[in-house]
């Protein structure tokens, strides 16, 4: 149900967008992301709000009767048990707008890969000066 005529420029427009359960939830969504990665960066990816920090982090958007939350497929790989509630597939979460939204495992998920992004580029600067 995205509800926008043209492509959002900002995270706020997006939200904007959707009806205003829908955007209280969207909202926390995104707050909750900021507080568990303070250093990354908001933007619009695939038309769709997104966090980076060296690389996309992760990405969520609403629809009729879900919340997707994309934080690759090594932040579901990493909390398979804590997620078996929800529906999945690789690299993507539903949260269905009819029950509780799981903000605490969304935090630790966005925790997770905060630490994932920077050992990937710590990984990769290692190399870098072997090279």
């Amino acid at each position: 149900m995205q509800g926008h005529k043209k492509p959002p420029s900002s995270i706020d427009e997006y939200i904007a967008g959707f009806p205003a359960e829908v955007q209280k939830t969207l909202r926390e969504i995104r707050e909750v992301i900021k507080t568990a990665a303070p250093e990354a960066e908001e933007k619009i990816s695939y038309q769709i709000p997104t966090f980076y920090l060296n690389g996309n982090l992760i990405h969520f958007a609403a629809y009729k009767n879900h919340i997707g939350i994309y934080p690759t497929s090594g932040g579901i790989e990493k909390f398979e048990t804590e997620l078996s509630a929800y529906k999945e597939s690789k690299g993507t979460l539903r949260f269905s707008l009819h029950q509780p939204i799981p903000y605490d495992l969304i935090s630790q998920i966005v925790k997770f890969r905060v630490k994932e992004n920077l050992d990937k580029t710590a990984e990769k600067q290692k190399k870098n000066k072997k090279a």
